[in-house]
C-alpha cells in the first residue's frame, strides 16, 4: 500500500512536461506544451500538456489525465510501477508496494465545501448585482475579468444567509461549513455567520490544487484588512504558500522562486507572465514554507516591500531560507514603489532588470546599515554586529558562512577571528534577527535600547517588573489624568515596550485634561480597548497612587540602567585601550546610580490580573 502522502509528494516533485516529453516531441504552446499523441499515433500537434494542471489531454482521442496515468498507458504498467517509476525520474524514494490504499481520503468532505464555496463566491462577483463595487475594484486595480478568472478571485457579500443556503442545497452541512471555517458561530446556541463578508476572495489552493482555505480583502472600511481561513483538516496558513500550485513547475524549470508579501503582488506577476512568484499568508516565511520550496528549487529572491516592515520580514525570510541551504538574493525597489505598482509600470522587462541586479540578503543588511551610519562609532558597531550575527549563524552552507564572516569584519573593522568566536558562541540577549530598519529609522539605531529576548529565554531581573511599571503607570494616568504631565516629565514613548501601553499613553500625551476619555480613546485598537476597561474597572487597585507612580517610575529607570551596562558589556571587546577606560567609568556611572535607586527598595505593585506584554 502507498500512503497517499508518499504518492502526493512524487505528483509534487515530478515535472510532468520533462517526463511526458521524453516519449513525446513537445513544443510550448502559450502556457501549454503540444504535440502529436501518442495513443492514436497522431501527426498533428492535437496533444496538450498543462504544467500548471499537472495534466495531458488529447483533443481527437480523448484520453487524458496525470502523469501516473500516462506512464501507466505508456509503458503498460500498473498503478504501483507507475507510481514508482514517476518517483525515480523525480528523486523521490517510493517504498516497494503492491497496492493502494483503499478508501476515500477524510479530507475530501473539506476540499470538497471549498471548492463550492469558491464558485459561490466567483457567481457572487461576476454574476450578481451585489458584486459590482467588487468589480470596479478590481478594475481599479488594473486586474482585467480573465486573470481574475483563471486565478479564481470572487466576492463574498455582506449578508448573512446567502452563502450558508447555497452551500446547503449542495448537501453541505453548517457542521462541515463550520469546520471548514466557511461559518463561525461565537457562542453555543447563537445562528452561525459567515466568516468572510464584503470581501474579494483569493482561494488558496494547495501544491496539488486542491481548494483548502481563502484569503478575503475587506472592500469597506473594517478590520482585519486581509483575513484568511482559520486551522481546519486541510488548511494551516504556516504550511501553505499562495500560488504554489501555479508556480511549482515553473520554479523547478527556472530554478528560483520570488517570494512576495500579498495575493495582488502574486496576481501583479502572473499578469505579466512572471509564473514563478508565491506569497506566505503572513509576512515572513515559515520553516514549513521554505521547505516546501526546497522541493523545486534553491535559489529565492525576496521581492518585499521596501517599508519598514517588509525589510523586517525580509530579512527573517532570509535567515529561514539561509537555514535550509538556500541561495537568498533580494530585489530593492524604487521609494515607494511596491511589487504590484512596480509590475504594473515596468511589466516583466523592469521586473527582470531589477532580478539581475539583487544583491545577497547579508549584502543588503550591510549596506543599509553603511547607509545610517550604523559602523561609525563604536556603540552603534556593536549593536551593527548583533544584527549581522544571527543572519551569520543561519547560514548553513559553510562557504557562504565563511564570505559572510569575511564581509562582517571588512564592514565593521572588526578581527574576523573575534567575530568567528561570537557566531559560534550562544546568540546573546541584545542581537537582533529581524535585521536592520531602514534609512528613515537612523535616529532609532543610535539608541541604548536592545531588543527584548525571546520569552524562553533568559530575562533581566527587571523584566517583569518593567512590564508591571508600565501597567500600573497608564492606570493612573486613566483615572487621574493630570498624572499624565507628571509621568511625561519623566518618560516618553519609547519607554513603554508594551505595543499597547504605548498606544494609549500616545493618546493620552495628544488629548487635553478635559477632553472626555471616550473621545481619547476613540479609533483604538480592540486590544487596547480592552485593556482600558480592565484597569478602569479595578478600582482601588492601587492602595497609594502616587507612591506607585513613582515605584513605576523607577521599576522602568532601573530597567534602562541594566540595558545601557549590558550594552556596556558587549561593546567592550571591540573597544580599544582609551575607548576601555571612558566606557568602564561610564558604566560604574551607571552602576552608583543603580544601587542608589535600588536602596529606595521600590516594591512590587498590588496588581490583581497579569496580561500578556504585547512586545514589538
Amino acid at each position: 500500500m502507498i500512503p497517499d502522502e508518499v504518492v502526493e509528494h512524487v505528483r509534487e516533485a515530478a515535472d510532468v512536461v520533462q517526463i511526458i516529453g521524453e516519449y513525446v516531441k513537445l513544443k510550448k504552446t502559450g502556457a501549454d506544451y503540444r504535440g502529436p499523441c501518442p495513443f492514436h499515433q497522431g501527426t498533428h500537434r492535437n496533444f496538450s500538456v498543462s504544467p500548471r494542471k499537472g495534466i495531458y489531454y488529447c483533443f481527437v482521442c480523448g484520453e487524458g489525465g496525470d502523469v501516473f496515468r500516462f506512464v501507466q498507458k505508456r509503458l503498460g504498467v500498473a498503478w504501483p510501477e507507475a507510481v514508482r517509476i514517476v518517483g525515480q525520474k523525480a528523486g523521490v524514494e517510493v517504498p516497494e508496494v503492491d497496492t493502494r490504499r483503499e478508501g476515500a481520503d477524510a479530507r475530501e468532505p473539506f476540499w470538497e465545501a471549498n471548492a463550492a464555496a469558491a464558485g459561490y463566491f466567483r457567481n457572487m462577483l461576476w454574476d450578481d448585482p451585489r458584486g459590482k463595487f467588487a468589480r470596479e475594484y478590481l478594475e481599479s486595480r488594473d486586474i482585467p475579468r480573465e486573470l481574475a478568472q483563471e486565478i479564481g478571485i470572487g466576492y463574498a457579500p455582506p449578508e448573512i444567509g446567502l452563502m450558508r443556503t447555497y452551500l446547503s442545497t449542495l448537501g453541505i452541512d453548517d457542521a462541515r461549513m463550520l469546520e471548514t471555517g466557511l461559518l463561525v458561530q461565537r457562542e453555543e446556541g447563537t445562528e452561525p455567520r459567515p466568516r468572510f463578508r464584503d470581501r474579494l476572495m483569493f482561494p488558496i489552493l494547495d501544491a496539488m490544487g486542491r481548494h483548502v482555505g481563502f484569503g478575503g480583502r475587506v472592500l469597506g472600511n473594517s478590520e482585519p484588512k486581509y483575513l484568511n481561513s482559520p486551522d481546519s483538516p486541510v488548511f494551516s496558513k504556516g504550511k501553505l504558500l499562495y500560488a504554489l500550485n501555479w508556480a511549482k513547475n515553473e520554479m523547478r524549470r527556472e530554478d528560483r522562486v520570488l517570494v512576495v508579501e500579498g495575493y495582488f503582488d502574486v496576481v501583479r506577476l502572473i499578469a505579466a507572465g512572471v509564473r514563478t512568484g508565491v506569497a506566505p499568508m503572513g509576512t515572513a516565511l515559515t520553516d514549513a514554507q521554505a521547505t516546501l520550496i526546497r522541493k523545486y528549487t534553491k535559489n529565492a529572491i525576496l521581492l518585499y516591500d521596501n517599508d519598514r516592515g517588509g525589510l523586517a520580514a525580509t530579512f527573517r525570510s532570509g535567515d529561514e531560507l539561509l537555514r535550509q541551504g538556500f541561495a537568498v538574493r533580494v530585489v530593492t525597489l524604487p521609494e515607494g514603489d511596491d511589487p504590484d505598482t512596480f509590475v504594473r509600470r515596468e511589466g516583466a522587462p523592469g521586473l527582470e532588470r531589477e532580478v539581475t541586479a539583487a544583491i545577497d540578503v547579508f549584502e543588503r543588511k550591510v549596506q543599509i546599515l553603511h547607509r545610517v551610519g550604523a559602523f561609525s562609532e563604536l556603540h552603534k558597531k556593536r549593536r551593527a554586529l548583533d544584527r549581522l550575527l544571527p543572519t551569520i549563524r543561519a547560514a548553513s552552507d559553510p562557504i557562504m558562512r565563511d564570505l559572510y564572516l569575511s564581509r562582517a569584519s571588512e564592514a565593521s573593522g572588526v578581527d574576523r577571528a573575534i567575530l568567528q568566536r561570537e557566531a559560534e558562541s550562544p546568540s546573546r540577549r541584545g542581537e537582533r534577527a529581524a535585521g536592520p530598519l531602514p534609512a528613515s529609522a537612523e535616529p532609532y539605531i543610535g539608541q541604548s535600547i536592545p531588543a527584548r529576548a525571546p520569552r524562553d529565554s533568559g530575562r533581566s531581573p527587571n523584566a517583569g517588573t518593567g512590564s508591571s511599571a508600565e501597567r500600573e503607570l497608564i492606570r493612573a494616568m486613566l483615572h487621574e489624568r493630570p498624572r499624565v504631565a507628571q509621568v511625561a516629565e519623566k518618560v516618553g514613548l519609547d519607554s513603554f515596550r508594551d505595543r499597547r501601553y504605548r498606544r494609549i499613553f500616545a493618546r493620552l500625551l495628544e488629548a487635553d485634561e478635559a477632553t472626555p476619555l471616550e473621545q481619547v480613546v476613540d479609533g483604538l485598537a480592540e486590544s487596547d480597548l480592552t485593556v482600558i476597561e480592565d484597569l478602569l474597572s479595578e478600582a482601588g487597585a492601587q492602595i497609594d497612587p502616587q507612591r506607585t507612580v513613582d515605584d513605576s517610575l523607577t521599576a522602568i529607570r532601573v530597567r534602562e540602567l541594566d540595558e545601557k551596562m549590558m550594552e556596556i558589556d558587549n561593546t567592550l571587546p571591540l573597544a580599544g585601550a582609551d575607548q576601555k577606560d571612558g566606557l568602564m567609568k561610564l558604566k560604574q556611572e551607571l552602576r552608583d546610580e543603580l544601587n542608589s535607586l535600588r536602596r529606595t527598595r521600590y516594591k512590587a505593585f498590588r496588581v490583581r490580573r497579569k496580561t500578556t506584554p504585547e512586545r514589538d
